[in-house]
């Protein structure tokens, strides 16, 4: 993690933050104190791409510190995005969807198909649109944050409230 990074802010930071669509470890931190209630259980143990559909928050975790922490969209009705408990089974930097032949930037695959991935999309038009059951992000920098901190069967939870 880039110590430059790393900086204390107070709630109106991460307010801001979390309108552009990402948070440091800093401000994830002051952010998790509001939020630790809500975390799911099965994301404060080990290494864990946390993901919460009911905020829209992907947190990475790691023994239940948060590392990192951005906003998320998911599938739609006709393509829900999967619930419950996966590996990462595989990574690609540079992938095409064999779908929709749309760009998936920093690809991690967890369950058949399905991938954490940024997307210029939901950058572009926030939650106007859906995913095709993809967890998107919006922050490439993060993303690729994540990328490079994740490794092949680090878990992926993902949850409603």
């Amino acid at each position: 993690m880039n110590s430059n990074r790393v900086r204390a802010l107070g709630v109106p930071a991460v307010l801001a933050a979390l309108t552009t669509g990402s948070l440091t470890p800093a401000t994830a931190t002051a952010a998790t104190a509001a939020t630790a209630s809500t975390i799911d259980p099965r994301c404060r143990h080990g290494r864990v791409v946390c993901i919460d559909k009911t905020t829209h928050m992907l947190r990475w975790m790691v023994n239940g510190r948060v590392e990192l922490f951005m906003s998320a969209r998911f599938g739609g009705p006709r393509n829900p995005t999967r619930e419950g408990t996966f590996r990462i089974y595989w990574k690609l930097p540079h992938h095409i969807s064999h779908l929709t032949g749309e760009s998936m930037p920093y690809s991690m695959f967890f369950s058949r198909g399905e991938a954490v991935h940024y997307s210029s999309d939901f950058a572009d038009n926030g939650y106007a649109h859906h995913s095709s059951g993809c967890v998107q992000t919006r922050d490439y920098r993060a993303t690729q944050e994540l990328f490079r901190a994740t490794e092949d069967g680090d878990r992926v939870v993902i949850y409603r409230r």
